[in-house]
């Protein structure tokens, strides 16, 4: 259990700080643009961000809890699926999502989950994070 929570906060930890870095320092201006297009102010109050950080901890939780049955392939697209293609169907159902972001939304998405991924299963080790068949 002690090696599922710290594989959890290592993975949300890197899960926030990636989507802290794409989301409100990189690429800002495309949220702030594609609200003020719709008549709305982009979310960004410090509830808006405790939010997020809750996101990203389940989204590693759920990550972590893959990753000890699946290989880590299944694990990175499935996870990815849920946590991200899912979010932007939602959003672009709303019109708040930034289409012109998703060339490198997506990439950076694949990417942020292979590394959760990876942080899982070198904390969680070979034993638990490859499923034995």
């Amino acid at each position: 259990m002690k090696k599922f929570v710290l594989a959890t906060f290592a993975s949300g930890l890197w899960i926030g700080v990636s989507e802290f870095l794409r989301n409100e320092i990189l690429f800002n201006r495309y949220w702030v643009e594609k609200y003020a297009d719709i008549g709305q102010t982009f979310p960004s109050a410090p509830i808006n961000g405790a939010l997020w950080a809750v996101w990203s901890f389940f989204l590693a939780g759920c990550i972590v809890f893959l990753s000890r049955m699946l290989t880590m392939a299944q694990t990175i697209t499935i996870a990815w699926i849920f946590a991200f293609v899912m979010m932007w169907i939602v959003l672009w159902n709303l019109n708040v999502l930034p289409v012109g972001l998703l060339p490198i939304a997506v990439p950076w998405s694949v990417g942020e989950v292979a590394v959760a991924a990876l942080i899982a299963g070198r904390i969680l080790g070979p034993t638990e994070a490859e499923p034995t068949r």
